[in-house]
């Protein structure tokens, strides 16, 4: 075990320095927190294991605004862990053997070195065309590859000028990168030859993913990868041209040990939540002191509705790196869903003071607002933060919630479309599109929107029960499909209570009494638990009296009435009706009885 995460922490040392060293820092930030998140070999002293939980205690205690603090949330570590013996302690994922990749030497220079140092320092002031200019004639394969990425980002820097003197700073452009053509030409002639790395492989996928090919960009990154598996840049590039399951299974990967932190995390982008979930708690196994893994187990939490699972781990990350904002818009978006206005607070004004121009920091200060019902301020949050990074998803789809909320409807519909062409399976953004359809009175085109939605999120109640209203509708009257909704609404956890209510009235309008009857005891005994009250309520116990008197279940009925005798209005009357009805019919009874016996 020790030789294992030894090995592990040798390659992730040497990828942070060569990542780095080529200006992939996003790549590079990543290895190194991995780095750190491997448990260590040594077990701690006595004394260091009794000196830990107060120095833990006064540290999570300091400064600490909220008593966010939860019983057993110092813990969750170890639950995280599937369980938790010595058995699990091997590989990320037990009895796996992992191919060995050499790491890659670097280019030994000689004249060249100067100039790259030079040219690196160019690429580091963002002075890209200074830097491939410098690099000019270097055919070493480091080299070509930080001349071939500084042009690319000249032409995304320029791309984005353009796009901003044309439209205006959030506007839609048909602007495109002026360099594609030519790196095209020129990596496409390197990889040809054979005279071309990982990293020069993994800009070519993101050439020819730009281009529109994006079956060779994946053929490309699937290369790169398995060349270099550390870059998890690539891998990320990769994870967004896996749209399906099946291309997913189909790529030919090595079995390298990123390969499980990809698939775990396009387990996730796919809404497969358990097979992500498994893979997270797995790779605890080795990475158990990672935030990232913690924050991508919270995430998967989150998509699952397991909102206070997720909620304990994201308030574990803030104790240790109180100072993070990664992943800290998906934690805004819990506490928003949890209505937890106070935490959000708290959470908005810490991102505040540690980058408030970080376009995570802004969309968490538009959901604050937000929730205080200022969808104003909310909006504005949201533009600075697309400002920062124009293809933000989160801000475009939730951008146009707040556009609904102030009944702005084709602001409404730019926002959706335009999270939509950034990533066809935001099922957020077709569900946005759906409502926004149903609103304005036109069901068909709601129906195809939430069928969209519903298709990638099949475990959501929600667009179930949205899709259910839509064939309910007067111009659609489609009952059986509306009931079809319903039934996979109900079986998907519908937390709202909406499904079962609805299945026992449509059931009811079509005469099938039954299985009214089913639906209504079933709403009935939900209500009695979560002790909610109301007119369904009534309405249910109403419809269970009249259903039990006319099968002869007088009893029941007579139970059903009683309780209806405690509320006001048309249906206590109508209980001392049918009381009164139960009360003849079970008098006379006995008569029929003698006069049966009589014959």
């Amino acid at each position: 075990m020790a030789s294992t995460k030894e090995a592990y922490r040798v390659e992730l040392r040497a990828a942070v320095r060569q990542l780095g060293d080529r200006g992939l820092y996003s790549a590079a930030k990543w290895a190194a927190e991995l780095l750190v998140g491997i448990e260590p070999d040594a077990t701690p002293s006595p004394s260091v294991v009794m000196d830990t939980p107060s120095s833990l205690g006064s540290a999570a205690s300091g400064g600490r605004l909220l008593p966010l603090r939860r019983s057993g949330g110092s813990s969750f570590r170890r639950r995280l862990r599937p369980g938790g013996g010595a058995a699990d302690a091997g590989t990320p994922l037990g009895g796996v053997s992992y191919v060995s990749t050499p790491i890659p030497d670097d280019d030994a220079f000689d004249a060249g070195a100067d100039k790259y140092l030079l040219a690196k320092t160019y690429f580091d002031c963002r002075e890209y065309r200074r830097a491939a200019h410098v690099l000019r004639g270097q055919t070493g394969r480091k080299a070509v590859f930080l001349r071939c990425y500084a042009l690319y980002m000249a032409g995304e820097k320029r791309k984005e000028e353009e796009t901003v003197e044309l439209e205006g700073s959030l506007g839609k452009s048909n602007v495109v990168n002026q360099e594609l053509v030519a790196l095209e030409r020129e990596l496409s002639t390197h990889r040809r030859t054979g005279a071309i790395d990982s990293f020069s492989l993994y800009l070519y996928g993101i050439v020819l993913r730009d281009k529109g090919s994006e079956a060779l960009a994946r053929t490309v990154l699937v290369e790169s990868v398995n060349n270099y598996p550390w870059n998890w840049s690539a891998w990320l590039e990769l994870q967004y041209l896996c749209t399906s399951s099946d291309i997913l299974n189909n790529l030919n990967l090595k079995n390298h040990w990123m390969k499980d932190f990809f698939l775990a995390s396009a387990h996730l982008e796919l809404k497969m939540h358990e097979e992500a979930l498994k893979r997270y708690e797995r790779l605890m196994g080795v990475f158990r002191c990672s935030d990232y893994i913690q924050a991508q187990i919270a995430t998967v939490q989150y998509s699952m509705r397991d909102l206070d699972e997720a909620d304990m781990i994201f308030e574990e990350l803030l104790r240790t790196d109180p100072f993070r904002v990664d992943s800290m818009d998906v934690y805004s978006n819990l506490l928003y869903a949890k209505e937890s206005s106070t935490a959000l607070s708290f959470l908005a004004h810490r991102v505040f003071l540690t980058d408030k121009y970080r376009p995570e920091s802004c969309c968490i200060i538009a959901n604050y607002y937000s929730l205080k019902g200022q969808h104003e301020k909310s909006v504005l949050y949201f533009q600075r933060a697309l400002k920062l990074n124009r293809k933000y998803l989160s801000a475009w789809t939730l951008m146009g919630h707040e556009f609904v909320e102030l009944k702005n409807t084709p602001a409404a519909i730019d926002a959706y479309r335009r999270a939509v062409d950034i990533n066809p399976r935001d099922y957020r953004a077709w569900y946005g599109l759906g409502q926004i359809y149903e609103m304005m009175g036109m069901p068909f085109y709601a129906l195809y929107y939430f069928r969209k939605s519903s298709y990638l999120q099949p475990n959501d109640a929600r667009l179930w029960n949205a899709m259910a209203q839509c064939y309910e509708s007067d111009q659609l009257q489609m009952i059986e499909d509306a009931i079809k909704c319903y039934e996979r609404s109900a079986n998907n956890n519908d937390t709202e209570g909406i499904a079962l209510h609805q299945l026992a009235k449509l059931h009811g309008m079509l005469g099938q009494s039954e299985e009214a009857a089913f639906y209504y005891k079933k709403d009935l005994e939900r209500m009695e638990v979560e002790e909610r009250q109301g007119q369904n309520f009534v309405e249910a116990l109403l419809f269970l009296a009249k259903h039990c008197k006319s099968i002869g279940r007088f009893e029941e009925a007579e139970h059903y009435c009683t309780r209806l005798l405690d509320y006001t209005g048309p249906e206590r009357e109508t209980a001392k009706n049918i009381l009164q009805g139960l009360k003849r019919a079970q008098s006379a009874l006995p008569l029929m009885d003698i006069d049966h016996f009589a014959m």
